[in-house]
Formats: structure tokens, C-alpha cells, sequence
């Protein structure tokens, strides 16, 4: 009874504070006007997202973040640079200010802003942003991707390995590698220091790209740890390319195969899954899951490190950007503790446990234990 009675008391203020009425009432009472503002400005930013992700575009490719990380620019140097008119150079300026991608630092002297700062020398962040270009044009008509009449999507062809295992041509993985890489770097230096890796004798990397999060943990723990990373054939073919270019050949091996279907190393004591479960449905995730808790030594442990619903701060993150990304890539979904705590129950693990993190709106850590 109570239930229903707060279900149509919700309701009821729906209706009152969505109504032209009480906005405008909310706008003029000097109590309720910051809210009435702080909410207006939220639902116009919502808006305008579009647009402003399109100034950071073209921002970025003007590369003016790493331009004025060297030192502030006078207006006619970035007319110089950028080669727009006058017009159209200060009409960005000002937009790119107002978003905090620049400051003022004198007359017609320009520099970065405190966003621009987190952007300047930011591989990650550089190559994501012109990546999305692709994932905006699947997402012109949102209806038709909800609705599964967007039968082919830019975000599928380039992650193709998500419906393919077979014929991935080495220019694509080495395509996808790099901008896996370029995303993982930062992250697999937090992974490695919300979670200690010494004492292993074997880690095991499945999915592992190019060999981002194992070249990272090499520099963490001891010769006597060894270190081999599974992914795609065409993947892991180049995973050794660059593993060679840094000297690490001798150090993490790469072994090429179908995580459904090939062997994986004998016992490791380690198996680590970083970004890789939500790219995957259900029907993929678990026989992964229990093929890896076949391979596990007795006293082995699986670690999962990826963006989770429903994470308190990171749902925007998770839910939101997440969700929406790999709707356009065609499979996958980002699922909550609990769910990912179902599957592992599933696969016969038995000790599973949340791990605190640093930056659980990025990505969150989940121990699981024969």
C-alpha cells in the first residue's frame, strides 16, 4: 500500500514540475531559481552535446591542444597555423573557451584551458575523439539502431573480429591494436596498482591487443613471472611485431588462436580479462568463462577489469556512452557486479569478490577464485 501511494505521489510530481506553469513559477521565486537554472542548463547542455563534441573535433584536428601546450599563441600565429579567416579562427576560439579547451593569457593571446590541459599530449583521449567520428554517423538515426533496421554499422566493420574470428586481415588488427593500445595505457597502469601482480609464476592475457596491459605489468614484476598474451591470430601476429620493436620478444609471448575453441596455456595462476567481456553477449562470456576456469591452476585467479553498470559516478560512462557503443558494434553489453558475479558462479568459480579501485567510474575490478 505504501508503495503505491509513493509510486502516485512521483507521479503526481512529475506532472506538477514538468508543467510550463512551474517552470516558469520555479524561474521567477528567488528560492527555487538556482535549481531552476542548474536544471535548465543541464537539459540544454544534453541538447547541445553534438555540437559541442564537434568543436572538440575540430579542435583536435587542427592539433592546436599540443600547438599551445608548447606555449600560448597570439591570434594571427593560430590564423597562421589553422589556416581559417578571422572570423571563423575567433569564432572557434571562443567556443573552444567557453567548453575550457583554451584561456585567455593576454590581448589576443590564447592558451589551454584546464580541458585542454587533460587533452594536450593525450594519445588516448587524441584518438578516441576522431574515432567517434565514425560511431556519430552510426548513431544519426538512434530509432533505427534500437530497432535492428540499421543493418550495418561503421563500428561493426571496424570491430570485426566481434562477429569474425576467421580472415582478419593483419591491416585491420593492426588498425584496431593501436587505438586499443592508445585507450588501455593509462588504465592498465591503474589496473596494475589496484592490483598486485608479483609473486605470479604465469599471467595469461586474453584479449590481449598489441600487448598494452602485459608490457605494463613486465615493468611491475620480476623475470622469474611468465608472461604470454592470447588474442586473433592477425592479432597476436602483431602483437609480437611490437613486442620485438620494444625489445620484449624474449619477455611476453604472444600466441595466436579462437578463445571459444583453442587451447589456452597450461595453468596459468593468473588469467586477466581487461576490456574484454562486455564486447561479448552472454552466449560468448560464459563458455569463455568456464573454459578459462578449466585452465586455471588450483590456486589461480581470474581477474575482470572493464567499465560496470550501474557504478555510482560512472553511469553516464558506463550505461550511457558504453551502452550506446556497442549497440553500434553490434554485440555486447555492459552488465552490473551482480550480473558479471552470475556468470562466474556459473563457471564454477566460487570465491568472487569486488575489488575498491581508483577510478571505478572508468573501470572497475573483479577478483574470482576456483
Amino acid at each position: 500500500m505504501r508503495g503505491a501511494l509513493m509510486a502516485a505521489a512521483a507521479a503526481y510530481l512529475d506532472k506538477v514540475i514538468a508543467s510550463p506553469r512551474f517552470r516558469r513559477f520555479a524561474a521567477g521565486f528567488p528560492v527555487l531559481r538556482p535549481v531552476a537554472r542548474r536544471r535548465s542548463k543541464a537539459l540544454f547542455d544534453l541538447m547541445a552535446g553534438f555540437v559541442y563534441s564537434q568543436v572538440l573535433l575540430a579542435f583536435t584536428r587542427l592539433d592546436l591542444p599540443n600547438l599551445l601546450l608548447e606555449k600560448p599563441r597570439s591570434f594571427e600565429e593560430l590564423m597562421a597555423w589553422t589556416q581559417l579567416d578571422a572570423d571563423h579562427l575567433r569564432r572557434l576560439l571562443k567556443a573552444a573557451k567557453a567548453l575550457d579547451l583554451v584561456s585567455y593569457r593576454g590581448p589576443d593571446i590564447y592558451g589551454l584551458g584546464t580541458v585542454g590541459r587533460d587533452l594536450a599530449n593525450n594519445a588516448a583521449a587524441l584518438s578516441m575523439i576522431e574515432h567517434h567520428a565514425g560511431f556519430y554517423a552510426d548513431l544519426n538515426d538512434p530509432i533505427a539502431l534500437l530497432t535492428s533496421e540499421q543493418k550495418s554499422t561503421g563500428l561493426n566493420d571496424y570491430w570485426r573480429y566481434v562477429s569474425e574470428t576467421e580472415a582478419i586481415p593483419e591491416e585491420l588488427a593492426a588498425k584496431y591494436s593501436t587505438l586499443m593500445s592508445q585507450s588501455q595505457e593509462g588504465l592498465s597502469e591503474e589496473i596494475i596498482d589496484d592490483y598486485t601482480m608479483t609473486g605470479r609464476r604465469h599471467i595469461l592475457d586474453v584479449g590481449g591487443g598489441d600487448g598494452t596491459f602485459l608490457r605494463c605489468v613486465a615493468a611491475r614484476v620480476g623475470p622469474e613471472t611468465a608472461l604470454t598474451l592470447f588474442d586473433l591470430p592477425a592479432v597476436a601476429e602483431t602483437a609480437k611485431a611490437r613486442l620485438a620493436e620494444r625489445g620484449l620478444e624474449g619477455r611476453i609471448s604472444a600466441v595466436g588462436g579462437d578463445f571459444l575453441t583453442s587451447d589456452f596455456p597450461d595453468a596459468p595462476d593468473l588469467v586477466t580479462l581487461v576490456r574484454v567481456l562486455f564486447d561479448h553477449p552472454d552466449r560468448t562470456v560464459r563458455p569463455l568463462l568456464g573454459r578459462i576456469r578449466a585452465a586455471l591452476a588450483p590456486d589461480g585467479a581470474l581477474l575482470i577489469a572493464e567499465p560496470m553498470s550501474e557504478t555510482r559516478g560512472g553511469e553516464r560512462i558506463a550505461d550511457a556512452y558504453f551502452g550506446f557503443y556497442l549497440l553500434a558494434m553490434g554485440e555486447g553489453r555492459v552488465r552490473t557486479v551482480d550480473e558479471h558475479t552470475a556468470l562466474l558462479k556459473e563457471a564454477g568459480f566460487s570465491r568472487i569478490r569486488p575489488l575498491s579501485c581508483r577510478m571505478p567510474h572508468m573501470i572497475r575490478l573483479i577478483e574470482a577464485r576456483p
